[in-house]
């Protein structure tokens, strides 16, 4: 083999129904299942190059070459696909978002959907949906929900077999639109791999698993119903417990900034108001506002006047990973 290449382009996700913790770090198996809707303007896309001629892995991000260190995961996770493909060569990874890194807006959801679509094409290794979002879990828990389309649910599962993501509406089901108030655009202190490790610290951890799955029921309900109002409730809901579960774990986890409670607030307010609009956070002090897509310039302007607000990055839902192309 000299050398053999793929492109793939994958959208993040955001959670209405929070993973946050494992039950299995190695594998990631996650603590409870969650539920998320991807995000159609944004994504990554990636290019992975195999070739016999490279002394290691190279990882360029939006065309800056990365350290070994920053290498090292990508390189943990080639390690599965080399060996699916019973092959040692290394890779040379570039890839590209359109969005904010390592911001809580899930940049590694779509960076591993997308690197485990090129690198398994290129390596010609035919894997369905399931395997495929089985395989972007090892690279990052929340990627696994990137590669189905649409509103997509993370089942548990208690092993590599039976923990992957699956379509529960395609995107034209429901009209939502996802805008994101921009706080901050800098890299997060504490990753979201080190945060999944310390939520058992937490007290409330394990009273937020053991309630998961009746919040992912109302979750599932409402949007197969297209009830705003359920929606709306259960997501704040979600995400104020995975806060609250940072926030006590050990050490403390802060992700918010005096902005991201600003924000809230409005919304909160807004929707007194008669707005269809609700919040939720990840692992960030970005505020994703979620409304009907018939409102999403209204929610646009209003978030781009609160003076916190740095800009505002509006997505409809999406479409799961593709394959742009292919030389083998």
């Amino acid at each position: 083999m000299t050398s053999k290449s793929a492109t793939a382009k994958a959208h993040p996700n955001i959670a209405f129904i929070k993973y946050w913790g494992n039950s299995n770090s190695l594998l990631r198996i996650p603590a409870n299942g969650s539920i998320s809707m991807n995000l159609e303007s944004l994504f990554t896309k990636t290019t992975v190059i195999f070739d016999d001629t490279l002394p290691s892995d190279e990882f360029y991000l939006n065309g800056v070459l990365q350290s070994q260190e920053d290498t090292q995961r990508i390189t943990h996770f080639l390690n599965h696909i080399r060996n699916m493909a019973n092959i040692s060569s290394f890779a040379s990874i570039h890839s590209e978002n359109n969005f904010p890194t390592a911001a809580g807006i899930a940049s590694s959801a779509s960076a591993f959907a997308a690197l485990a679509l090129a690198a398994s094409a290129a390596l010609q290794i035919e894997l369905n949906e399931t395997a495929l979002s089985r395989l972007a879990r090892l690279g990052s828990g929340s990627a696994c929900r990137s590669v189905p389309s649409g509103y997509v649910e993370w089942q548990t599962g208690s092993c590599d077999e039976d923990s992957f993501a699956f379509s529960i509406a395609p995107p034209e089901h429901w009209h939502l639109s996802d805008c994101i108030a921009v706080v901050s655009s800098k890299p997060k202190k504490v990753g979201s791999s080190e945060g999944h490790e310390l939520a058992i610290s937490s007290p409330l951890q394990n009273s937020r698993i053991a309630d998961a799955p009746r919040r992912i029921s109302i979750c599932r309900q409402a949007i197969l119903e297209r009830d705003f109002d359920s929606l709306a409730s259960i997501i704040e809901i979600d995400c104020l417990w995975m806060h609250a579960v940072m926030m006590t774990s050990i050490p403390q986890l802060f992700y918010w900034a005096p902005a991201t409670l600003e924000i809230i607030t409005e919304v909160q307010d807004w929707r007194l108001h008669g707005l269809p609009v609700c919040y939720t956070i990840d692992a960030g002090a970005n505020v994703h506002v979620i409304t009907e897509s018939a409102y999403e310039k209204e929610v646009t302007f209003r978030l781009s006047q609160i003076p916190s607000v740095i800009h505002v990055i509006s997505s409809q839902c999406g479409r799961g990973v593709e394959l742009l192309s292919k030389i083998t």
